[in-house]
């Protein structure tokens, strides 16, 4: 992969000579996986929407597999995003829908009931994984919960304040007896600095 980085590059910038490790975690490749599934499934549902309803016996309903596209790509996009906890949650709630939808093809009459079939088998498997990834990157990112951590015995100085009061008054005093080792007397530059 550097070589091919390195190759798109300006010629002026500096070449990468290898990479590390991915920050990414196994949830987030996860879910960055199923959002270009997502994207992929919506385009399918959009191009083919007659091929697909004809081929799970639902004719008539390609206007609601298109819809249904579309609804794909949008939580496909909010998956790869930074938002990936909203998006995996907009993919669960589009699986619902879609295993609804399913459901109401699986009537007595219809001749594909084994496609739908295999159709409900592959919508509740990504489902599953679904809940595995909004499980897994809401735990990632979850704040520990119990009592907020209380910092108002820390002051920002580490001898503490009195101290660093203390260094200062030494500094500023040594500087007025000695001008010519520091910056000279405060007062002076001040006075210099107005006129």
């Amino acid at each position: 992969m550097p070589y091919l980085i390195n190759k798109l590059r300006p010629q002026g910038d500096p070449k990468i000579l290898k990479s590390g490790q991915s920050s990414f975690s196994a949830s987030d490749r996860l879910a960055r996986n199923l959002g270009w599934f997502s994207i992929g499934l919506g385009f399918a549902q959009i191009f083919a929407a007659r091929k697909i309803t004809g081929a799970l016996g639902m004719r008539g309903s390609e206007s609601l597999v298109q819809a249904y596209g579309a609804r794909e790509i949008a939580s496909g996009m909010m998956t790869l995003s930074v938002e990936k906890e909203a998006g995996l949650a907009t993919r669960l709630a589009g699986d619902a829908l879609d295993i609804a939808a399913l459901m109401t093809a699986m009537y007595p009459g219809n001749r594909k009931r084994g496609n739908v079939g295999v159709a409900l088998a592959m919508v509740a498997g990504v489902t599953l994984l679904d809940i595995v990834a909004f499980s897994a990157s809401r735990a990632r990112h979850k704040r520990p919960s119990g009592d907020a951590r209380d910092y108002s015995d820390r002051s920002g100085f580490p001898k503490g304040v009195e101290a660093a009061r203390s260094a200062a008054r030494k500094d500023l005093t040594d500087q007025r007896h000695n001008p010519e080792k520091g910056f000279g007397n405060p007062a002076d530059t001040s006075s210099a600095s107005r006129s």
